[in-house]
């Protein structure tokens, strides 16, 4: 069967990828007009954690996981190996040995639109691990598959070299050439929000914003 393997496409920086563990995914996507990422298909299967990284893409036949594993082999550390496997549901991609593999290279996490197993033992661990769905039966070794090009996943368009981001409401990948404008947008919302935290936990919060947006709905 065909396999191919193109060369790897840039690295987000160290810098950028430490500022955005410190955003939640859900405060980056009211940055990003709410238009982007994925919602209820994808969940995360481990016992929790923000993950961010560089995307590292694979595309491979459903229930099938050869390429798979030689992209956990050429990944980098700090990368996000992200696996458009069609979303398929019947046969496992990973389980808790490659996702040990994963761990002990220093990857970011990995993304699976298809399913995985030893599923109780993923949600032991804090390694990012985030899936369609749960099934014991395991995967084919024939082929083909593609590492390196550009995938979607439950309908989020992925590039090699994006920066990925994901926490328990869902997955956002953002282009390089965004990062430093998404990031900036997201981390003056989240400073305002934080402020509106302290303001309803002391008592102070201004409601008075509700009555008036109900003024003007109904004018």
């Amino acid at each position: 069967m065909g396999f191919t393997i193109y060369p790897r496409r840039g690295d987000i920086s160290p810098v950028w990828i430490e500022r955005f563990r410190a955003l939640p995914v859900a405060t980056i996507s009211d940055s990003m007009e709410r238009l982007h990422g994925i919602g209820a298909p994808l969940r995360a299967m481990h016992g929790g954690g923000r993950m961010v990284g560089s995307a590292f893409t694979v595309k491979t036949r459903p229930g099938d996981n050869l390429i798979v594993h030689k992209a956990l082999d050429l990944a980098a550390p700090g990368d996000v190996v992200v696996v458009d496997a069609g979303g398929a549901l019947e046969n496992a991609i990973i389980g808790e040995l490659m996702a040990a593999y994963a761990e002990e290279r220093g990857l970011a996490g990995l993304i699976i639109y298809g399913a995985i197993r030893d599923s109780a033992e993923l949600r032991r661990g804090t390694f990012p691990v985030f899936a369609m769905g749960i099934t014991h039966r395991g995967p084919y070794k024939n082929g083909p598959g593609t590492i390196n090009m550009p995938i979607a996943v439950a309908g989020l368009s992925v590039s090699p070299g994006d920066l990925v981001c994901g926490d328990t409401d869902g997955l956002l990948a953002i282009a390089p050439a965004e990062v430093e404008r998404i990031h900036d947008r997201a981390a003056e919302k989240h400073a305002a929000e934080q402020k509106m935290l302290e303001a309803i936990r002391s008592g102070a919060d201004d409601r008075s914003w509700i009555d008036q947006a109900l003024n003007d709905a109904a004018s």
